[in-house]
């Protein structure tokens, strides 16, 4: 099928050519906010942050922190089946060129994506000569996509996601879709929803191999810790509020108040989503309960009604410490946080009504029994009383999030789809 050039597009075109000696002034302003590295904002003018390693490339974009982990076990995956390949993953913002520089294996390194003006994109793309490009969920990006179609770069759209909001803008722009989403050979979508939606819109191959999200590992953890944390509370009943924001500590505190009736002994336990804020949260609550800190070295005691554990990389301690988790940013306008790392864990995972973020995460957890979204922060008390009330439960629940939460099918899926384009990968040596 030939595709009409989008008016859109073209203009698109022409205004980020016309405007791209104001890149470098953007960014600095950028830099100014916290939103870029000032040690690589190169990269984001397509200049490359190191040398391309010899031989196959894939070039994997993602957005952010959610989209570029939710590949990283593909990434292990490829290294498995062709080890003489290289992975480049390029992502936007600065937290997730820390997550990635963190979590990437040997066979993956980390640049940032380059702004999308026509020079910087044709520099970046001059340079590492991928030989399949893949990306992730829902970011287009008219120049590249533009500049990989012309170059016939072979393309693929993994782990496709599309709101109802966003299939409505789309609609508005059928040709710039249309003409975007054709240049994707392949197009992998996470449900037959999301599959319905890219065929409206034009995309012509498209496959529903599953949710890549769904597939990962536990969080690590500290046995020596998560042994020392058990002794020391024994067998006291326990929540945990995970990756809190400011206001759910106080939720929790009211929680915790009024089922201390039912259960005298009971521990709460947060974790905040910012460390930093561990401080200001005990001096918040203090006055009315007794509260231990974790990044003074403190344990929960028979005495301590509420542990807060400001301290990092923690959460896959707590997560297999208490086997009920009530999930943080979801009972503020924030979007919620991921729910698989408590289920990886066994635990029966509870939120609160805004999930934005996660919504079809949380659909999956819901249906298969693992996890529960409160419609208002009001019942949040009763729904914790009852759980406590019935450990059977929640071990049940914990047992069903698991399930949901450790499948390789969309992997393997997503691989046996991919298996065309990575069997004709072509080295481009440099010296």
């Amino acid at each position: 099928m030939v595709v009409r050039p989008s008016r859109l597009l073209s203009a698109y075109r022409a205004a980020t050519g016309f405007a791209e000696p104001l890149a470098a002034r953007i960014l600095r302003q950028r830099l100014a906010r916290g939103k870029e590295d000032e040690d690589r904002l190169p990269e984001r003018l397509g200049r490359p942050g190191r040398v391309r390693p010899k031989g196959p490339l894939v070039w994997i974009h993602a957005a952010s922190v959610g989209e570029s982990v939710s590949v990283l076990p593909l990434i292990r995956e490829l290294g498995k089946l062709r080890p003489d390949t290289n992975v480049l993953v390029t992502t936007g913002t600065v937290t997730s060129g820390r997550v990635m520089g963190e979590r990437l294996p040997a066979n993956a390194f980390h640049q940032f994506v380059p702004v999308d003006t026509p020079s910087a994109v044709r520099a970046f793309l001059d340079y590492w000569q991928p030989g399949l490009a893949l990306w992730v969920e829902s970011e287009l990006w008219p120049n590249m996509l533009h500049e990989i179609k012309e170059r016939n770069i072979p393309a693929a759209l993994i782990n496709a996601r599309m709101s109802d909001s966003s299939f409505r803008g789309w609609r508005r722009a059928k040709h710039a879709a249309r003409e975007l989403l054709g240049t994707f050979n392949l197009c992998l979508a996470q449900d037959e929803a999301v599959a319905e939606k890219l065929t409206a819109l034009g995309a012509t191959h498209v496959e529903v191999p599953g949710n890549l999200k769904l597939v990962g590992e536990p969080l690590p953890f500290d046995v020596e810790a998560l042994t020392e944390l058990r002794v020391a509370i024994g067998d006291r009943p326990m929540w945990l509020l995970a990756s809190s924001h400011d206001g759910e500590e106080q939720l929790a505190a009211f929680a915790h108040r009024d089922l201390l009736a039912h259960f005298p002994t009971l521990l709460t336990i947060i974790v905040p989503r910012h460390p930093q804020r561990g401080p200001q949260i005990a001096a918040s609550l203090e006055p009315l309960f007794r509260v231990a800190r974790r990044s003074r070295g403190e344990l929960p005691d028979d005495d301590t009604e509420i542990y807060i554990a400001d301290t990092m990389g923690e959460l896959g301690v707590f997560y297999r410490l208490c086997q009920l988790t009530v999930m943080g940013g979801s009972f503020v306008p924030h979007g919620g946080q991921n729910p698989l790392e408590p289920a990886r864990a066994k635990a029966a995972v509870i939120s609160g009504p805004h999930i934005h973020n996660f919504v079809d995460i949380f659909r999956i957890l819901v249906a298969s029994g693992g996890a529960e979204v409160l419609t208002s922060n009001d019942q949040l008390t009763e729904r914790l009383r009852s759980l406590l009330d019935n450990v059977g439960e929640i071990v049940q629940r914990g047992k069903a999030a698991e399930k949901v939460a450790n499948t390789r099918e969309p992997l393997d899926r997503t691989f046996a789809l991919l298996k065309p384009y990575l069997s004709t990968l072509n080295g481009h040596a440099r010296a």
